[in-house]
């Protein structure tokens, strides 16, 4: 009983990190080409990092995130609050989905910002669902929110000047 245990956790924490690595993996298959081009060629704030910096954090941030739904689906009961949680986090994974397609591949930079403003507030609400039911979790989402809320006002930013 306990190796069946131990593979149906290892499998759900495999299937949560290749859900947000899977997204992370699609967003640089829409990033990439557009950086060294149109991306380059836009006027950004002055707090703006060097490009290298992103995917080393966001593949951080990812990988945070798959541990986060993993724990609120392995290690939480079944419950209500549990369902809350998931589903806000997936809520929110579906608006970080949308945002490189928006910004890179559609360059419609304002209707990105209008994403990345919506995925902030899904993303406090699912800290805080997720506190309710695993604070380990909840706190595991903290770096990416504060993350998001930098990129935001890069996207403002990129917004206000181009």
């Amino acid at each position: 009983m306990k190796i069946v245990q131990q593979f149906r956790t290892t499998t759900r924490l495999a299937a949560c990190l290749v859900l947000c690595l899977g997204i992370a993996a699609v967003q640089g298959v829409v990033t990439r080409p557009e950086i060294a081009g149109w991306y380059a060629g836009l006027v950004k704030p002055s707090w703006t990092p060097p490009p290298f910096v992103f995917p080393v954090v966001w593949t951080a941030l990812y990988i945070l995130m798959g541990v986060a739904l993993w724990r609120l689906w392995e290690r939480c009961e079944p419950s209500t609050a549990r369902t809350r949680a998931i589903a806000l986090f997936l809520l929110q994974l579906m608006l970080n989905a949308a945002w490189s397609p928006l910004f890179f591949g559609a360059h419609a930079i304002r209707f990105a910002l209008a994403d990345i403003i919506a995925l902030l507030v899904a993303i406090s609400f699912a800290i805080a669902a997720s506190a309710r039911v695993d604070r380990l979790a909840a706190w595991m989402l903290v770096p990416y929110v504060l993350w998001v809320a930098y990129a935001a006002t890069l996207n403002a930013g990129i917004a206000w000047m181009n």
